[in-house]
């Protein structure tokens, strides 16, 4: 039985393209997620004025990577301590965010949380927020595989392709293929 995880670590393009290959990872959809617009588009999030951050939304089967072990993931290859920014992407639609469906979900985030904290992993605190899943809007197609169907263009060659390699560095055994 499958289960799945919301996350908001920055561009979601950034998110989907780190996970994607990774064993136990069933589907990834971009989306967007805790705002107050109902049935978003990508223009008016971009405007950082419907509440909405960018978010992927993973199914995976927790018998090949766990829940905790996705947050752990999350947690090491974005910045979790800037708030509302990643990189050069600056507002609340950039925000870190984990989107609980339930207290278990919750508690488990608390948990990998404090556990990173307690490694100090980063030079400053932790600013992730940790909320209920409210609503799950699906991005428009053209989100869905960016860096896949468009890996020479500069946003990808720059901002995507370096945190993909971290990824596939970091933790080559958890993916399915070799490669980008």
């Amino acid at each position: 039985m499958s289960q799945s995880i919301v996350l908001g670590g920055g561009c979601f393009w950034c998110m989907e393209a780190v996970f994607r290959d990774m064993a136990g990872i069933l589907s990834i959809a971009p989306g967007y997620a805790g705002g107050h617009t109902a049935e978003p588009t990508y223009k008016q999030v971009c405007t950082g004025q419907t509440g909405h951050a960018e978010v992927i939304r993973l199914e995976f089967d927790p018998s090949v990577i766990g829940y905790e072990d996705v947050l752990r993931i999350f947690f090491t290859l974005h910045n979790p301590t800037t708030l509302n920014r990643q990189g050069d992407d600056i507002g609340t639609q950039y925000r870190s965010v984990i989107f609980y469906a339930d207290d278990v979900q919750k508690n488990a985030a608390l948990t990998v949380k404090a556990e990173i904290e307690k490694a100090n992993l980063w030079d400053a605190p932790i600013v992730t927020e940790i909320v209920p899943l409210e609503t799950f809007w699906p991005a428009e197609a053209m989100h869905f595989d960016y860096y896949e169907r468009n890996p020479n263009t500069g946003y990808c060659q720059a901002v995507i392709a370096p945190k993909v390699a971290k990824a596939r560095k970091l933790y080559a055994s958890r993916f399915k293929r070799a490669g980008i």
